[in-house]
């Protein structure tokens, strides 16, 4: 039986607002630890929360997210607490607590452990690993086109693209690497403005950056960045310009000024893990890939913006989609391969 006072007094100390209580069922409650942006941040935060919430519906298990104001730093501590709190399930979504979790998960073998982005050792320890690579390589290959076809209002015709990441870490450069190669597979020579806000949560900051990205001459600005990407879509539509959503389809925060988005599917990822927990059939000790041939990410419908692009360019990326399927595309992953020459 679950207290709520071990689990509240626990983390209160962190300044992380949580109450759970008195656990019912037989299945320990779980735990989805929010990732730097926080709720609210209509990206990877909400997704994964959406599928959580989902998962929990679905199984009638107890659980919370929980959010922290320094994420990062306070990682370890607030997986301990979690385990030490009574939570049989802890996910975390912060690429920076996939060492600490490693750690953890020897000294809490009764506990089970899910890192998403990467993959880690351990029997009790889930890794989850998405295609972002291969996601981005598609919207690299749209933007390319579409960014010298002058007849598609808004476009200038400068073969000048931009992304924007939350910060230079492998997680991210897996997106932004895997867009520029995308971009030149179609045209070698485009030009790719990089830049990072060093946040995921500053939406002030991402418009800033984003605009003075379309003041250099892109007209489509990829958004790698979390709540920071909020901005970068606003300043979008304020330029008249694109920009490139990420994680779920922000296609309609700015109709029409969303190029796409390259959609995540962690929502499913995070309710297929709390699906099997309550059904005893944790994945601990495995690798769960979500690629292209999983569909685990995809181009959105692009419902607002699909009427004003030649089909020519998505019959493109529809072919270079499933060239990366059958393996005749290789699409560069900086998690596993390290850096390519074209991007250090």
């Amino acid at each position: 039986m679950l207290k709520a006072t071990a689990i509240a007094c626990g983390l209160a100390a962190m300044g992380v607002g949580l109450s759970v209580s008195a656990q019912a069922a037989d299945v320990a409650p779980a735990a989805l630890i929010i990732a730097q942006g926080g709720l609210g941040d209509g990206s990877w935060n909400d997704t994964a929360n959406a599928g959580f919430q989902a998962g929990l519906k679905n199984t009638g298990i107890e659980g919370r997210p929980i959010e922290s104001k320094d994420v990062a730093a306070q990682g370890e501590e607030i997986m301990r607490r979690a385990a030490d709190g009574g939570f049989g399930l802890v996910i975390s979504l912060e690429w920076i607590h996939g060492e600490p979790m490693e750690k953890l998960a020897v000294d809490y073998p009764e506990a089970n452990w899910v890192i998403m982005n990467q993959t880690r050792k351990g029997d009790n320890v889930a890794s989850v690993v998405f295609g972002e690579h291969e996601g981005s390589y598609l919207a690299g290959a749209l933007a390319a086109q579409v960014t010298t076809d002058e007849s598609i209002k808004g476009i200038n015709g400068k073969p000048i693209i931009g992304v924007i990441g939350g910060v230079k870490a492998p997680g991210i450069d897996k997106f932004i690497v895997g867009y520029i190669q995308g971009a030149k597979a179609i045209n070698p020579d485009i030009e790719v403005k990089v830049a990072y806000s060093d946040s995921f949560g500053d939406p002030a900051k991402g418009q800033q950056m984003a605009k003075a990205m379309f003041d250099e001459g892109a007209d489509i600005v990829y958004q790698v960045a979390g709540g920071t990407g909020i901005g970068i879509i606003e300043a979008a539509k304020a330029a008249g310009a694109y920009a490139i959503g990420v994680d779920t389809d922000q296609d309609g925060m700015a109709p029409g000024n969303v190029l796409t988005s390259m959609i995540k599917r962690v929502d499913v990822a995070v309710e297929d893990i709390i699906n099997n927990y309550a059904d005893g059939k944790f994945p601990g000790g495995e690798v769960m890939d979500f690629g292209l041939a999983q569909n685990g990410v995809a181009l959105s419908d692009m419902k607002h913006t699909k009427d004003m692009i030649p089909a020519a360019y998505v019959e493109k990326v529809e072919a270079m989609k499933a060239e990366i399927i059958d393996g005749k595309i290789e699409v560069w992953d900086v998690s596993t391969q390290g850096y390519p020459d074209f991007f250090q």
